[in-house]
């Protein structure tokens, strides 16, 4: 779909105005009048304007998404998901095509709060939230088809709401990380060096190979999402990892910005607007963000939530790592500098090391070095 901004209108710019405002974020679109022969969405109503342009970044804020006002495919497809409420269609599971929006999060927090759904509450209906609905219809006397039709939502209204302690979610990703012991050795990680134009490429793909350089001498087992020949879209990307069937996903991105006083280091992990998040993926991004800062001179930009693709539709934690702007010139003489790349795949490394560790035989942000994580794990460099 061609990209909507300020000034545009139309059709399209109407359907993303009456999504908007069912939100709350612009007023209600008019009623016409008998005899007014215009479209209640003529113009000025069905133009990008000023207000829908602030409307549309609030619900991009909202959203965990990128903050420019620009209606594309990722925040028309939010914007579409937004427009779904529980009961206004029938929801199943397709393999290739899986239904995505705030309904499907709605029946996943339902099934998780009653027992039912033991996953993320992602909005996309997928093989779990299918078994989930089926063990559900099955235990309330229905047709058990795994499919979310009106009679199953009239059983769910019916229930209510239950409160219940936690997210099961969470407490698994926690429960896997406890069980796999503080040995890095054996854990398998795939590195997603990404990049947008070949000055950051470079600079990615060296920074990915010194990062899976210290993890295989450290017994970890490495993957790379691509060959470094193509440029896969993140769903691509996404697809690999699952394949490969990781313990953790870091992926390696450059800013790149038209102000160059852009600059900083950021990390990013899943988290969404329905309460639910990656515990262990905040965890890991907080490590990574706190290692870099204390060991670089990056500017912290801190750690965010987001609903990005990548982020989304992976099975493991995942965790974007925004290792400074290519466009700024502090930023960029760091990222150019070999023994500064050295330093970012030891802090990330270092990073992982203290997920696994869960606090015990810790030490003090930034001072945990390469011979010092060797030797923990009873390796002579």
């Amino acid at each position: 779909m061609p990209v909507l901004r300020l000034g545009d209108h139309g059709s399209a710019v109407a359907e993303i105005r009456a999504i908007l405002a069912t939100r709350g974020l612009l007023p209600a679109a008019p009623t016409a009048t008998p005899g007014d022969e215009r479209s209640p969405w003529s113009p000025p109503e069905a133009v990008f304007d000023d207000e829908c342009d602030r409307a549309v970044r609030a619900f991009q804020q909202e959203r965990g998404l990128i903050v420019d006002g620009l209606v594309g495919i990722a925040t028309y497809t939010a914007l579409r998901e937004a427009s779904y409420q529980l009961g206004s269609r029938v929801l199943l599971y397709r393999l290739s095509a899986p239904m995505t929006g705030d309904d499907v999060a709605s029946l996943q927090s339902r099934l998780q709060n009653l027992g039912y759904y033991h996953g993320m509450v992602d909005g996309q209906f997928g093989e779990v939230t299918h078994n989930s609905v089926g063990l559900y219809q099955t235990e309330y006397g229905l047709s058990s088809d795994g499919i979310c039709g009106p009679e199953t939502i009239r059983s769910l209204n019916r229930l209510g709401t239950r409160i219940t302690g936690g997210s099961p979610h969470a407490i698994r990703e926690e429960e896997l990380v406890r069980r796999s012991g503080p040995q890095l050795s054996g854990k398998r990680i795939l590195i997603d060096p990404g990049s947008d134009s070949e000055a950051d490429a470079s600079v990615l793909w060296d920074l990915a190979s010194r990062l899976e350089g210290r993890m295989s001498a450290a017994g970890m087992e490495t993957f790379l999402s691509h060959d470094g020949r193509s440029a896969p879209d993140d769903e691509a990307r996404a697809r690999v990892a699952n394949l490969a069937d990781v313990d953790l996903m870091i992926s390696l991105r450059a800013g790149n910005y038209p102000n160059e006083r852009a600059n900083g280091v950021a990390s990013f992990y899943f988290g969404n607007t329905h309460g639910s998040f990656s515990t262990i993926g905040r965890n890991l991004a907080s490590f990574i963000q706190r290692e870099l800062v204390a060991r670089t001179d990056f500017l912290d930009c801190r750690t965010h939530e987001r609903t990005w693709g990548i982020l989304r539709t992976t099975r493991m934690p995942v965790v974007v790592i925004e290792t400074g702007y290519i466009t700024n010139p502090h930023d960029a003489a760091i990222l150019d500098d070999a023994r500064q790349r050295d330093t970012i795949a030891e802090a990330v490394l270092v990073a992982v090391k203290r997920l696994y560790l869960l606090g015990e035989n810790d030490r003090p942000t930034g001072t945990y070095t390469f011979a010092d994580l060797l030797a923990a794990e009873r390796i002579t460099p």
